[in-house]
């Protein structure tokens, strides 16, 4: 007589579906690790109890080893930048879908040799479940650590010279180009660019989106302004190229900060704006709605950018494998263009 097949064992992934929670999280209830709430550790406990699930003694001990936290690494030396509006905003969607996902989220500078040395500490050491990088610049040592580490790392924004596997970030160049294309169909034909830092891959993206619809349209491109994303650099490069180039009719700016900086150097040089030139910003801050005038703007979804890369490492967390994800820009128009 032939004997009945051995019952299979449930998964945890089948704990997690029951309990309505990720692989994750059902493992850190599992184990007592933190960050779980009450709610959730119950749910887990009633769907172990329900389908008789034993857990793995090595899996068990991979799981003990997860810590909860996922850290933004923001290449950085002022805390202040966390006040940015942008990355305000950033942190906003991040921190939405960490929390949706049962993860601390972690904040980390590292733009001086002390705040690299930190970083790649929590790299080597496992001292978060993932990191978000953002802000690298060209040549940056926190690329080379993403690189080395085994913990799952997502770019927040391309870094320069390299595509890596898993990055969330926005059409600068698209974004770019259509506003570019705006300026040029109100008539404009000397437009020029105050440039974001060009030794990130979006100061380069959005210089490159300008000249490519400057030269489409048959017109000479300005040589790049380069500035620093600030409002203090927007307007120093506002001011030397109304003294290099008086007859500029329309200027695109990198990012709304530095659109601002050159509305007030406008101002102050007596030019009418959008009357003698027009400007566009990028990047659609509550500062845009306020400055005098409004400024035109590309709009990106800054807190859909925290949100999705959070979301993607979450994904990385759980074992999937997720694809990269570039998220649209749209024009606003306001009074200044």
């Amino acid at each position: 007589m032939a004997q009945d097949a051995p019952r299979r064992q449930p998964t945890l992934d089948e704990v997690a579906e029951l309990a309505g929670v990720s692989r994750s999280v059902a493992s850190r209830a599992l184990n007592n690790a933190p960050h779980v709430s009450r709610v959730k550790r119950e749910a887990v406990a009633r769907a172990v109890r329900r389908l008789g699930y034993v857990p793995n003694s090595t899996a068990r001990a991979l799981a003990t080893r997860q810590t909860g936290a996922a850290a933004l690494v923001v290449s950085g030396e002022d805390p202040s930048i966390f006040a940015d509006p942008f990355f305000a905003q950033v942190i906003v969607g991040a921190s939405a879908a960490l929390e949706e996902a049962d993860l601390h989220l972690m904040l980390c500078l590292a733009a001086s040799d002390r705040g690299r040395r930190r970083v790649e500490e929590l790299l080597r050491s496992n001292g978060a479940d993932g990191v978000m990088l953002m802000a690298l610049r060209e040549d940056d040592p926190l690329a080379r650590m993403a690189e080395r580490a085994t913990m799952p790392v997502v770019f927040g924004g391309r870094p320069v010279g390299s595509v890596p596997r898993w990055y969330v970030d926005v059409d600068n160049a698209g974004g770019a180009r259509e506003a570019t294309e705006y300026l040029i169909s109100l008539g404009r034909r000397r437009v020029a660019a105050l440039c974001g830092r060009l030794d990130t891959e979006a100061g380069r993206a959005r210089y490159r989106g300008y000249r490519g619809a400057v030269l489409a349209a048959g017109l000479d491109p300005f040589p790049p302004r380069a500035g620093d994303f600030t409002e203090s650099s927007g307007a120093a490069a506002m001011t030397a190229l109304l003294a290099d180039r008086p007859d500029v009719d329309a200027v695109f700016a990198a990012n709304d900060n530095m659109g601002v900086g050159a509305l007030r150097a406008l101002r102050e040089a007596g030019r009418r704006v959008p009357d003698d030139v027009a400007v566009v910003g990028f990047d659609d801050l509550a500062v845009a709605q306020v400055s005098d005038p409004p400024l035109t703007t590309v709009h990106q979804p800054i807190q859909a950018l925290g949100r999705e890369t959070a979301r993607m490492l979450a994904a990385l967390v759980n074992g999937q494998d997720p694809s990269a994800l570039i998220l649209p820009t749209r024009l606003v128009i306001r009074a200044s263009a």
